[in-house]
Formats: structure tokens, C-alpha cells, sequence
């Protein structure tokens, strides 16, 4: 495997899903399963011992779910990307698991080559966004959530904002601005602090509800 292989976890307590996941990902040259876990708790344990780029965590599982699971990541500052990998389209399980950090997320009858593009997307450092959940957070305002801080945000600050929300990497965003991808990341970490965020997602996600995207 070279050195740009995308190394993933697999955590879903239904091990013919996972096997199917496994099977389809195992052909991509550019993919490597590391290592599978059937609930939360083991999930976050494997996570920490493996650290894959990317873990496809499943929501509903017994014990400790998908979004529990994500949080203790978040909490262990484990640099995995989450993608939620879910049969569950209720806007109720996908709002929470976005704000708890998850990376996106895509439903479980996914066409394959497009999970294999959901995970290069994701570990590349976009963020999966579907329409119908965006349109839910436009009408959505929690405390917490950076409200009403947008401006102390520079101009500068607020294009790199749209930019992310746009899905756009560090090194996409400094090519389009011509910066460097150091300066971008000053950037990235100044909206974060200011707007009292947790990571690029929930900025993606400041920027869709106050009408920073196109």
C-alpha cells in the first residue's frame, strides 16, 4: 500500500454489513480495512489502538451508539474523520451525529463506488453535507452553536468560512485564495476559536445557517 492509502475502521454490530463493507473496500487499491469493531465502546477502543484515517461508524448499536462513540472520540482528540454510515434518514439521527463531529454521513444502501468517493471526500478533509439536513439546521439556533460572534470574523476569515462549507480541503481553499496552506490553517483554527466551535464541520455548518454559501 503507498503512502496515500486510506486506512479504515469498520464499526456496525451487524457483521454481515460489516463483511459486505470489507469485501467492496478491500478491491480499492487505495483503501485498506484495518480493523472492524461491533459496537461503540469497542469502536472507540480500536480507534484509539489503530488510528485509522477514517472509521464508518454505524448509529444505532447496541450499548454505546454511533453518536456517543463519535463524542468520545472527540473528547479523546482522536484525529479519525467519521463518517456515519446509517439505514436511519430521520433528520433526528443525522442533525446530532453531524454536531457531535461526524465528518458526514451516507446511508447504508449507498451505491459502492460512491462510499468509496464519500471516503477519500471525507478524508481529504471535506464535508458531506446533504441537502436535506441543511435545510433542517437553516431553521435551527442552539446555544453554543456561535451565534451572533460572526462579526469578529475578518473578511478574509469569512471567504475561508464558505469555502469550507463548500467542502473544500485546506489546499483547495488555498489554491482558490492564493495563500498558503499554513496561512489557511491559522485561518481555519481563528474561526473555530472565535465562532466557539469544535471542528470544521460544525463551521460548515455556522456558515449554512447564516447564509455564507452560495
Amino acid at each position: 500500500m503507498g503512502d496515500k492509502t486510506v486506512r479504515v475502521l469498520l464499526v456496525d454490530d451487524h457483521q454481515v454489513v460489516r463483511r459486505g463493507l470489507r469485501t467492496f473496500l478491500e478491491i480499492q487499491d487505495d483503501i485498506e480495512v484495518v480493523g472492524e469493531a461491533g459496537d461503540g465502546d469497542e469502536g472507540v477502543a480500536r480507534a484509539q489502538e489503530l488510528m485509522p484515517d477514517v472509521v464508518l461508524m454505524d448509529v444505532k448499536m447496541p450499548g454505546t451508539d454511533g453518536i456517543e462513540a463519535l463524542r468520545k472520540l472527540r473528547e479523546l482528540s482522536n484525529p479519525a474523520k467519521v463518517l456515519i454510515v446509517t439505514s436511519f434518514t430521520e433528520q433526528r439521527t443525522v442533525v446530532p451525529a453531524l454536531r457531535a463531529g461526524a465528518s458526514g454521513y451516507v446511508y447504508k444502501d449507498v451505491d459502492p463506488e460512491a462510499l468509496a468517493g464519500a471516503i477519500r471526500s471525507v478524508h481529504a478533509g471535506h464535508v458531506l453535507l446533504q441537502a436535506e439536513v441543511a435545510v433542517a439546521l437553516l431553521s435551527q439556533d442552539e446555544p453554543g452553536s456561535g451565534s451572533g460572534r460572526g462579526t469578529s470574523l475578518t473578511e478574509r476569515e469569512r471567504e475561508v468560512l464558505g469555502l469550507i462549507a463548500d467542502g473544500r480541503s485546506n489546499r483547495e481553499i488555498a489554491r482558490a485564495l492564493v495563500l498558503s496552506e499554513k496561512t489557511v490553517k491559522t485561518h481555519v483554527s481563528n474561526i473555530l476559536m472565535k465562532l466557539d466551535l469544535a471542528d470544521r464541520t460544525q463551521a460548515a455548518l455556522w456558515a449554512v445557517r447564516h447564509g455564507l454559501t452560495d
